[in-house]
Parts: structure tokens; sequence; C-alpha cells
């Protein structure tokens, strides 16, 4: 065991649980990097995205923020993905190295006393050897939800995109089902880099929760916009104007003109990621 009391890479996504702590209280040593991953949560709303950008607020520029501020040292914060601007976590992993002489413990609440309210580190701990946010991911689980109520919910406006006409939401799960496997995802999103817009699906479903409706995905990786895409169409499966072989026939498509926009960002959230 290292300092503190790291895990191997293929068993990180089933000690990850949220429970709200760190798991060391043994002291870093300021005179070589700790590295370090951790477990983020935030509400997106107000932020342009994970990403730092030139210009506008970031989660990436608020959790460097506050490591700067603890620190005293600029630290570059790599994240299992890039979500967009209104896109909230509650399973965002990060990975940076940090040079801190205290404990692991002092630095995840000195995290949580100094970052936004709309962010929070929900675990952190010393990064197995080799590991990396975003290339040692298996898998990433999203989960989009609408609120399919006839009058709005001001209470989970953030959260839930409201669509008010009914939805059959057995159809948008057999439309779902349609995307388990490897398929080029062309029509729906583009890729962060390169051109490869080929992505394997593990999971796919919709399922109804009195007026919630969810849409959850999991799969190696995703396409930028590739979620809020695949829901705005299945939107219109649930709506009648589409039937799940029309979805299904629309991973065919060689451009991105689908029926449908991108949903509204506000109803998704990246949950997990899986090491």
């Amino acid at each position: 065991m290292g300092r503190t009391g790291a895990v191997p890479a293929e068993t990180l996504h089933t000690t990850f649980v949220q429970t709200g702590e760190a798991t060391s209280v043994q002291a870093g040593d300021a005179t070589s990097p700790l590295h370090v991953v951790a477990v983020v949560e935030y509400d997106g709303t107000d932020y342009l995205g994970f990403q730092v950008q030139r210009n506008g607020r970031t989660v990436q520029g608020e959790i460097e923020r506050a490591l700067l501020n603890i620190t005293q040292d600029p630290v570059r914060v790599v994240a299992a993905g890039r979500t967009d601007a209104g896109v909230h976590a509650r399973g965002q992993v990060i990975h940076f190295a940090v040079r801190w002489s205290h404990t692991l413990t002092d630095l995840w609440r000195a995290l949580n006393a100094v970052l936004a309210r709309d962010v929070a580190v929900l675990e952190l701990r010393e990064a197995p050897p080799g590991f990396h946010a975003r290339f040692s991911a298996r898998s990433r689980e999203y989960v989009y939800t609408i609120y399919n109520g006839v009058v709005r919910s001001p209470l989970l406006q953030r959260y839930a995109y409201h669509y008010p006409t009914p939805l059959d939401v057995e159809a948008m799960d057999r439309a779902c089902a349609r995307l388990i496997g490897t398929h080029d995802f062309f029509a729906f999103g583009w890729p962060p880099r390169g051109e490869n817009t080929v992505r394997t699906v593990l999971r796919a479903g919709c399922r109804r929760q009195g007026n919630l409706v969810h849409v959850e995905l999991e799969a190696d990786a995703f396409l930028r916009s590739m979620v809020r895409r695949l829901v705005g169409n299945l939107v219109l499966v649930g709506s009648g104007v589409l039937s799940p072989q029309d979805f299904a026939e629309l991973l065919l498509l060689k451009h991105r003109r689908t029926p449908a926009v991108a949903a509204p960002a506000e109803g998704l959230c990246l949950v997990k990621v899986n090491y």
C-alpha cells in the first residue's frame, strides 16, 4: 500500500462509492508530486462545461482555482469526460498531481471548503500507478431525465427537460435496445478529437418513474452531444412521430440532419465512470 492505500485500477469502480470521505490520514511529501484521483459532483447549470475555456466559468477552472488557492501552485486537472455547457455530474472522475505535505483528508476538506457551492469532491485518494481518468476508463454511464408532466415544475427545471405531451416509454425503451452493440454514431455527435465516430453501447434503456422519464445509457465512450441528440430523437419515438425501427435506421445516416435536434442540456447527468 502507498501513502493512501491505493487500489488497483480494475477495482476502482467498486471502491469509489459516494461516501463523502478521503481514504487516507497519512501525510504526503511536498518535495514530490502526489498523484490523486477524485470523484466530483456538480450542478452544471451556471458553467460553460467542464473543460477550461478562454472566457467563461467552467468546472475544471473552478477546481483548478480551488487547488491554486490551497497549494499556491498551478495544478492541471484531467477528467474522465468533458461534459458540455449546462450538463451535470454526480460521478465525474478526475486526476491531478499536487505537491501537498498534509494528509489527503486535509486536502479533501480544504477543497470542499473553498470550492463553489455547486461543485463538491465526494471522494479523494491516491491514484493507482499509471491511472488516467480518461484513458483508464472502461465505460461511462449517463442518465437523461425528462419531466413528462403537463405543468412545468420550477423545482425540477434545472435538472430535467420539461416535455408536457404524454410519452410512450415502452416504445422508447424498444428503440433504446437498438443502440446496444458497436455502431457508427456519426449522425449523433462529434468526436472530441480525430474522426472516429464508432462507439460501443453496453446498456441502453428507458423507464418511467411517475412523471419522470429516465433514459439510461452506458458506453465505452460518447461523442460530443451524442446522448442529447439520441434523446431528442427518442422523444419523437415516444410521441409517435418515429417508430423504433425508424429510430434504428438513423444509425445508417451519413449526415447529422436527424429529425430532432439535441435535447436540452439540463436533463443530462454523468452518473458514473467505471474502471
